[in-house]
């Protein structure tokens, strides 16, 4: 067992105990005296805060209308009302900052005055940043110099322009938009701006400042709060909290005498609440490192702020955006050959250079966000400032961010804002005590696929929670993106569960809409393009969601990039037929069945493929063939040679067709032969019902790149082939060139040719036909030569095409085209063709074909091993 040492805790890198409460509860009310306050204009005079005297329902829209004919949210007592952006209305703390006498109903009551003072104030009614927190905050959280802004929003109407069918949904679509244009005036009227607004975590949490530590939380269902930890010996009555009136409780706790901190670096910390639910102990919902101790189940809080030395400092700059997107998708735990949880470190060190060599320009982070349950693949999310604790310490995975930076590489995170944890001891659920803190009360707020919780988006306090948690992200990592997860279950109600999408618009501009989660999805991408020009952001939607990946100022939810989740369930699909049941033209329509101008990042499979109860592509093809004939020096088996043959064809007509980016799940590229299974205990459901476990193995929770890497056996092969594929892309640009054109889709033949930029691919799908002689159309005039051959003997093909044959074009129409080439086509295999004077887009490689520019920088192949040895390497396969 492996431990890191910080400041007298261990920080276990062990398998983690899920656990789950299952406490029936109900909303709960809060304390009466809690009221929803509305800060106003400054004027020379005493300025006076109202609220509505009744309390809010927040599944049912109750509305107050003042005289002068403005929205109220009647405000109230209870807990699930606190700070709620209710559809049509104002949010509580921001009535456009009205006149008393504007707003005043006739059911309303004067709560306080306040005396006269020009600061702005925000929704819990704090400054929105003190004198003192100006001076000193956490390193690395604010740049006194930084002059970022959000800009503001535009007219939101090209969305017709570029799709006129929209116009039969403008009454949702202008209402959308103006929800989102009144948020982002109210926020800068009320917070200072979005840049400043989603700073909330240099307002909550553990604040540093040169004379102590002021710790603030917001959780108006607590009627008392205290600070506990090793610092005062766990005392409830050591350092109790104070609370404001809108539910935030605050303690300043100053430096000790010989200047050092109060709460030392690496000291467990939590707040005990006295709530509806009874006496609760919880991690800080800002907290920004968590570890779970040797033998225990919960986790621990740690107030993380080691000394300068320790700290590391961020070296090489971030990478530009990359015209064309290459995603290695990654899972730091799992990524050692070894049966263990790998680190941060070794990620670093032995993984990133890999990635690099095989050709990607990014690498996707999964389960970086602190989870209880290592096996939820860090989806079911319990500390979302904190970097697992499970891989390293939270500078460890700097350093590994900024060695990707130093070898171009992007760092994206999977980040998940759609639900949450439903553990009740280390995460938000019922974290003041009642359910509709953080989420959704009621069933609204439990997603019953996922037994996890759902975000309130409409809540202003939860906005600013998850906007912060993103630029948290973005500015103190250096993460240069996400990829959002489960967006679609976000985006609707019904979460996208039992639902088939046809692409009817009646599905996705409806009352199965879930506007306000639209509107934080909004908001989120203006804050990361506004202040992260450079930045990337992804979303998971399988719906199809028209304007997805449309800019905002043009109407749109502002995504760059869209998963093309449904091109790796087509393949899945066809893999459970026979090749004579595929159909080209079904292929054909799958990949290139995307919305104008709106960008795609396609995939053949991802990690959802391999997961143990699915199988992947290679096992789909070859099952249990893999176990015993992928050695070279053993023939193969028709079900071997046809996997590695399909394997290579679908992966390269993913990337030529099926969009913008391209994404693989680390080990996929060389057809890893065994499943994903997390370490898991035998599982007692409320039901009775037992799931059982794998007696916590790690077996199958790792990646065996030694094979990949033994070029003795067949899967050597399959990764350079797709080495091969990111050369070719990187050398000519064909994914992002605006020309492509489709010229034969023949269902006899069971050949595709296509045009991407000025490459001209073909594909034949026939599992025993080879064409001489074969006529292909073509755009321009000229010689051609291959540049990538799937058959080649480097790749594990048979080597049947000369790559030294020239071919010369013919003018007259063919297939649509202004000219032709004559080539040979062999069954089962893909090639490429270029015109030889044709100079590349971008030459990182200057390579006449993608497969010499495998064979220059690689040393020859060693001959097969002894029989001895490749008994052993079978032996390890099937182990």
């Amino acid at each position: 067992m492996v431990y890191y040492t910080i400041s007298g805790i261990r920080l276990p890198c062990v398998p983690s105990v899920h656990h789950s409460s299952h406490r029936n509860s109900s909303s709960v009310a809060g304390n009466a005296a809690t009221a929803l306050s509305f800060p106003l204009r400054n004027h020379s005079r005493s300025r006076k805060i109202v609220a509505g005297s009744s309390s809010y329902d927040s599944e049912a829209s109750k509305l107050t209308t003042t005289k002068s004919g403005k929205v109220l949210v009647p405000g109230g007592g209870s807990s699930s009302t606190t700070n709620v952006l209710v559809p049509g209305a104002k949010p509580p703390s921001s009535i456009d900052q009205l006149e008393t006498s504007d707003i005043v109903s006739e059911d309303s009551k004067v709560i306080h005055e306040v005396p006269e003072s020009s600061t702005k104030v925000g929704v819990t009614g704090m400054e929105v940043l003190n004198e003192q927190e100006k001076i000193a905050v956490l390193p690395g959280t604010r740049d006194k110099t930084d002059k970022r802004t959000v800009p503001p929003p535009g007219a939101g109407q090209r969305i017709y322009d570029i799709d006129p069918v929209l116009s039969g949904f403008r009454q949702h679509l202008d209402y959308r938009y103006s929800q989102y244009k009144r948020i982002r005036a109210e926020i800068d009227k009320c917070e200072g701006g979005l840049e400043q607004f989603s700073r909330g975590y240099e307002k909550f949490g553990f604040i540093r400042s040169e004379t102590g530590i002021t710790y603030r939380e917001w959780a108006p269902g607590a009627t008392s709060a205290a600070l506990i930890g090793d610092f005062n010996n766990w005392n409830p009555n050591a350092d109790v909290m104070a609370r404001n009136e809108f539910g935030v409780w605050e303690i300043f706790l100053p430096n000790n005498a010989d200047g050092s901190p109060p709460i030392p670096h690496g000291s467990r910390v939590k707040i005990r609440m006295d709530t509806p639910s009874g006496l609760k102990d919880s991690i800080p919902a800002w907290i920004k490192f968590a570890v779970q101790a040797p033998g225990e189940i919960p986790y621990n809080g740690i107030y993380y702020d080691p000394p300068e030395e320790e700290k590391h400092v961020f070296k090489h700059p971030q990478p530009k955006k990359p015209k064309s997107l290459r995603i290695y998708e990654s899972h730091v735990g799992m990524s050692s050959t070894e049966p263990k949880i790998n680190t941060y470190a070794n990620f670093r060190d032995e993984v990133l250079p890999r990635i690099k060599k095989l050709g990607y320009n990014a690498v996707q982070i999964m389960a970086i966000q602190e989870h209880s349950y290592y096996a939820s693949f860090g989806y079911h999310v319990t500390n979302f400032f904190a970097p697992s604790s499970r891989f390293g310490t939270p500078d460890d995975l700097k350093s590994l961010i900024d060695k990707a930076h130093e070898l171009g590489l992007l760092v994206l995170m999977d980040i998940v804002h759609s639900h949450a944890s439903n553990n009740t001891l280390d995460g938000l659920n019922m974290f003041d005590g009642t359910d509709s803190h953080y989420f959704h009360s009621g069933s609204r707020g439990h997603h019953w696929m996922w037994d996890s919780r759902l975000f309130n988006y409409g809540s202003w306090e939860v906005v600013r929670y998850l906007l912060s948690n993103a630029r948290w992200w973005l500015d103190e990592y250096k993460f240069d993106g996400f990829r959002f997860d489960g967006v679609t279950s976000m985006m609707y109600t019904h979460h996208g569960l039992q639902m088939t999408f046809t692409g009817n618009y009646n599905e996705y501009f409806g009352f199965a809409t879930d506007v306000d989660a639209v509107v934080y999805l909004m908001l989120v991408n203006d804050l990361i393009h506004g202040l992260f020009p450079e930045a990337v952001s992804i979303g998971e939607d399988v719906s199809g969601m028209p304007t997805f990946c449309v800019p905002i100022e043009d109407g749109g939810v502002g995504f760059d990039y869209r998963l093309h989740m449904a091109v790796a369930d087509k393949w899945i699909e066809l893999l459970q037929k026979r090749d004579e049941d595929w159909r080209m033209g079904d292929i054909i329509h799958t990949l290139t069945n995307r919305r104008w101008l709106e960008k795609c990042v396609s995939y053949a499979e991802s990690h959802d493929q391999a997961l143990v109860g699915d199988k992947t592509i290679a096992f789909w093809l070859m099952d249990k063939d893999m176990y015993d004939f992928m050695a070279l020096d053993r023939p193969a088996t028709p079900l071997i040679d046809r996997g590695i043959a399909l394997h290579k064809m679908i992966r390269l007509i993913t990337m030529a067709l099926g969009g913008e980016g391209y994404l693989n799940f680390m080990g996929n590229e060389f057809g890893h032969p065994e499943w994903i299974d997390f370490p898991r205990g035998e599982q007692h459901l409320p039901n009775g019902k037992v799931v059982p476990g794998n007696n916590n193995s790690f077996d199958k929770c790792r990646r065996r790149f030694d094979l990949g890497d033994a070029e003795y056996l067949r899967y050597h092969g399959l990764q350079e082939f797709d080495r091969a594929m990111h050369h070719l892309e990187g050398t000519y640009g064909f994914m992002t060139d605006i020309h492509q054109y489709i010229s034969r889709k023949d269902e006899g033949d069971r050949v595709i040719v296509f045009e991407r930029g000025n490459l001209v691919f073909v594909f034949n799908f026939h599992w025993n036909k080879s064409y001489s002689d074969y006529r292909i159309g073509c755009h321009k005039t000229g010689k051609y030569k291959i540049v990538l051959d799937s058959d080649d003997a480097l790749f594990g093909g048979f080597d049947r095409l000369d790559h030294n044959a020239e071919y010369f074009t013919f003018d007259g129409w063919y297939d649509d085209r202004p000219r032709s080439i004559m080539v040979y086509a062999p069954a089962r295999t893909a090639v490429v063709y270029a015109l030889v004077e044709d100079k590349p887009q971008s030459a990182p490689l200057e390579i006449e074909s993608a497969a010499a520019s495998i064979k220059e920088d690689e040393p020859e192949p060693e001959a097969p091993k002894a029989a001895a040895e490749l008994d052993a390497a079978s032996e390890l396969i099937q182990s």
